[in-house]
C-alpha cells in the first residue's frame, strides 16, 4: 500500500456548526501561504466571519482572527483542491422524511470543480454530514459523478467521516473527540486517518467501510433519543402518581450502573432529527423501527404534555398571562434549529394562555423569522412588572438558574404558579404566596 498522503489543499463546504470548527482546526495545522478555503453559500454567513464573528458563539473571535481560513461564497475557488470536506445539513421535511437536498447541492457546487482537475491525484471529496447508510456511495457519488462527469473511484474518490459536534460543549471538541474515518479504498481510509490525526487528541477510529462508518453515526443520535424518551414517559407517569421524576432520579442515579438521562424537550439539528433518517431506512428495507419511532412519538409529543401539564396546575380561569423563559434548543447557546419550546408555547396558547416569551441568547428576528414568535426586548434584561400568572422555566439559561425569591416575587403575582421544566430551581424558595410546579 502506497504512503499515505496528507491532501495539502483542502476546503470545507459548509461552515455552520460543524463546518466552522472544523475549519478553524485544520487551519491551525496549515501554513499562511496555504489556507484552508471555507465555502458556504450564505454570503452574509461569509461577510461576518471575514469580520471575525460567529454568530453560532463556537469560534471565538481571536480564533477566527489567527485561523489560515480563506472565507468565501465564490465556487470559483474551489477547483484544484485535493480534499472537499462536505458539512451541511442534512435535515427532514415536513413529514420527517430525510431531505438530501443539501447534500445534493453541495455536490452540484462541488462537481464542477472536480472537473477542472488541478490536483495530481483524483481529489477525495470526504461527507460528515449524517446519513443513513449507503448515501454517500449511492446518493452523493452519482450526484458528484453527474455534476464533474467523472468517475467515482476514478476521478475523484468518496470518504466519510461522521461529525459529532456538541454545541456548546467546550470539553468534546473537534479536536479532543475521537474520529471515525471510512474510505472508498484502504488508501483514501489512510489518507484521512493522517488528515485527522492532525486535528484530534482522541484518535481516530477505521471503520470497515464506508457504510458502516454511516451506520455508527446515525445509531449514535438515535440511540441517545431512545433513552430521554424513556425518562420523558416515566416522567408522564410519575406526574399522575403525584411524584417528582427529579426525585425519583435523585434516587436511582445512586446506583452504579444507572443511566443518567434527564428529561425535557428534545429539539436540535441531531437528536430530533437522526433518528428518522434510521427509520426511513429501515422501512425501505421492509422492517417497521417500532422503539425508534415510539422514542420520536413519545419527545415530539412532550412539549404539548408539558403545556397540559401546566394548564391543569394553573386550573380554569380566563387568559393567564404567562413568561416563558427560554426559545433555543439547549442552554446558553443562539440555536433555535428544531426548538421543541415551540411547541410548548403553542400549546399553552391554545389552552388559553397569553404567552409571553424572553430568551438573552435567542435573535430576536430568526424568532420571528422561523417561528412567528416576538421575543421581549431587550432581550437580556427579564420584563419587571411583576404581573404573570405563570412562569415557565423551558430552557436552563445561565441567567435563569440564578433567579432567587426576590425575582419570583418580581416577576409572578400573588396566587400565580411557578413552572420548572428543568428541574432549576428546586433549591429556590418561592415567596409564600407563590406556588410551584416540576417535572
Amino acid at each position: 500500500m502506497p504512503e499515505p498522503v496528507v491532501a495539502d489543499r483542502i476546503a470545507v463546504i459548509g461552515l455552520g456548526y460543524v463546518g466552522l470548527p472544523l475549519a478553524v482546526a485544520l487551519a491551525r495545522h496549515q501554513p499562511a501561504e496555504q489556507p484552508i478555503v471555507g465555502f458556504d453559500i450564505d454570503r452574509q454567513r461569509i461577510a461576518q466571519l471575514m469580520a471575525g464573528h460567529d454568530r453560532t458563539g463556537e469560534v471565538a473571535s481571536a480564533d477566527l482572527a489567527a485561523a489560515h481560513i480563506r472565507f468565501t461564497a465564490d465556487a470559483d475557488a474551489l477547483p484544484g483542491h485535493a480534499l472537499f470536506i462536505v458539512t451541511v445539513p442534512t435535515p427532514v421535511d415536513g413529514a420527517n422524511r430525510p431531505d438530501l437536498g443539501p447534500l445534493r447541492a453541495a455536490c452540484a457546487i462541488i462537481g464542477p470543480a472536480l472537473a477542472k482537475g488541478g490536483s495530481s491525484e483524483p481529489p477525495i471529496v470526504v461527507f460528515e454530514s449524517t446519513v443513513y447508510p449507503g448515501v454517500t456511495e449511492e446518493v452523493c457519488g452519482p450526484a458528484l459523478a453527474a455534476a464533474s462527469g467523472l468517475v467515482a473511484g476514478e476521478g475523484f474518490r468518496l470518504g466519510y467521516s461522521p461529525e459529532r459536534i456538541n454545541p456548546g460543549d467546550r470539553q468534546h471538541t473537534v479536536e479532543r473527540i475521537a474520529k471515525i474515518v471510512a474510505g472508498q479504498t484502504p488508501a483514501v481510509t489512510e489518507q484521512l486517518v493522517a488528515l485527522y490525526s492532525r486535528i484530534t487528541t482522541g484518535g481516530v477510529v477505521r471503520a470497515r467501510d464506508i457504510r458502516t462508518a454511516e451506520a455508527a453515526k446515525v445509531i449514535e443520535n438515535a440511540q441517545r433519543d431512545i433513552n430521554i424518551a424513556f425518562i420523558n414517559e416515566v416522567a408522564m407517569i410519575f406526574g399522575r402518581l403525584g411524584i417528582s421524576v427529579y426525585d425519583v432520579l435523585d434516587a436511582a442515579r445512586t446506583k452504579w450502573n444507572f443511566l443518567d438521562f434527564r428529561p425535557g424537550l428534545v429539539g436540535g439539528h441531531c437528536i430530533g432529527v437522526d433518528p428518522y433518517y434510521l427509520a426511513h431506512c429501515a422501512q425501505a428495507l421492509g422492517h417497521e423501527p417500532e422503539i425508534i419511532l415510539a422514542g420520536r412519538r413519545i419527545n415530539d409529543n412532550m412539549g404539548d404534555h408539558l403545556a397540559a401539564r401546566i394548564a391543569g396546575a394553573m386550573g380554569a380561569s380566563s387568559r393567564h398571562r404567562t413568561l416563558v423563559l427560554g426559545l433555543t434548543f439547549k442552554e446558553n447557546l443562539p440555536d433555535l434549529r428544531n426548538s421543541r419550546v415551540v411547541d410548548l408555547v403553542r400549546g399553552l396558547t391554545r389552552r388559553g394562555h397569553q404567552v409571553e416569551v424572553h430568551d438573552p441568547c435567542a435573535d430576536a428576528e430568526e424568532a420571528r423569522r422561523h417561528y412567528g414568535i416576538e421575543l421581549h426586548a431587550p432581550s437580556t434584561a427579564l420584563p419587571n412588572d411583576g404581573d404573570f400568572d405563570c412562569l415557565v422555566g423551558a430552557v436552563a439559561h445561565d441567567p435563569y438558574r440564578r433567579l432567587g425569591t426576590a425575582d419570583f416575587e418580581r416577576l409572578v403575582r400573588p396566587g400565580g404558579l411557578v413552572a420548572d421544566v428543568k428541574g432549576m430551581w428546586r433549591d429556590a424558595t418561592l415567596p409564600q404566596d407563590r406556588s410551584r410546579w416540576e417535572l
